[in-house]
């Protein structure tokens, strides 16, 4: 079950030193040539051996291998990214491998060129990927706990009810037949914990909107964009799972947003 896999999922910076079989990566290999996001933006995956490319993180032990992926710039690119990419981390989580989201704490010039990484192209993420080790390292444990990774905002922080003044209760979620989805959302992973996304939900469907925090975006692409593909990506694939029809639309719906907030998209029931 998705949703069970979203909420037994962590992120993994300590893994066990055996990186996966060349099976296991054929496999990860062919998934994620399968994958489509509702941009219809081609997404390219990369898998990295790390002493063939000599890479490395500071944040990371154990691992063995990595996925990055790369895009053309334009609109919605860091949208479409984080949907797709996600949804291999996730394929991944279900077969029992470990992942984490790394955008910044990474030698980003060495991933750049093993990823053979072009001019017209963006690469604002990798993973590594393998298995999680018994035992979680010290800078694992020191990082989790700056970022408050084993909490998350409440239900009522992050989602409304026809417009941002009103809290969506998780009653009324579940009312329209949203609310493991809704849940899912609020589970997902985000940089440093930010959680940018934000979701109206009317008679209609459920708009969702960008938080913005300052830094996260460099003029070519914006983390924060890329945490609300990984959200629509939760979203959706909860929803498809339950057997419900969505309609992606890119429709502003013109209800009145708070500072500093962004539409990026829309699913109408």
């Amino acid at each position: 079950m998705f949703f069970d896999d979203v909420k037994n999922r962590r992120s993994v910076r300590t893994f066990d030193g055996e990186g996966l079989t060349q099976e296991e990566l054929k496999d990860l290999q062919a998934y994620s040539t399968s994958i489509v996001n509702p941009y219809n933006i081609p997404i390219e995956f990369v898998f990295l051996n790390k002493e063939d490319h000599d890479l490395s993180s500071p944040v990371l032990s154990g691992e063995k291998h990595y996925i990055a992926a790369k895009v053309k710039k334009g609109e919605n690119a860091d949208v479409a990214y984080g949907y797709s990419f996600e949804e291999l981390l996730m394929y991944a989580e279900s077969k029992g491998m470990g992942s984490v989201w790394i955008g910044g704490t990474m030698p980003r010039d060495k991933f750049e060129a093993a990823s053979n990484l072009q001019e017209d192209e963006i690469m604002p993420c990798m993973s590594p990927i393998g298995y999680r080790a018994d035992k979680m390292g010290v800078k694992e444990v020191l990082m989790r706990k700056g970022v408050k990774a084993d909490t998350r905002f409440d239900f009522s922080d992050l989602f409304f009810k026809g417009d941002f003044n009103t809290p969506l209760t998780q009653d009324e979620a579940k009312e329209c037949g949203i609310l493991l989805a809704l849940e899912a959302v609020r589970l997902a992973p985000s940089a440093v914990n930010k959680q940018p996304w934000r979701v109206v939900v009317t008679e209609k469907g459920a708009h969702f909107y960008e938080k913005k925090d300052r830094g996260y975006d460099n003029g070519t692409y914006d983390l924060q964009k890329v945490d609300l593909g990984i959200a629509m990506y939760h979203f959706e694939n909860q929803c498809r799972e339950e057997g419900k029809q969505l309609t992606f639309k890119l429709a502003d719906p013109g209800i009145a947003i708070p500072e500093k907030t962004e539409y990026i998209a829309s699913y109408l029931f």
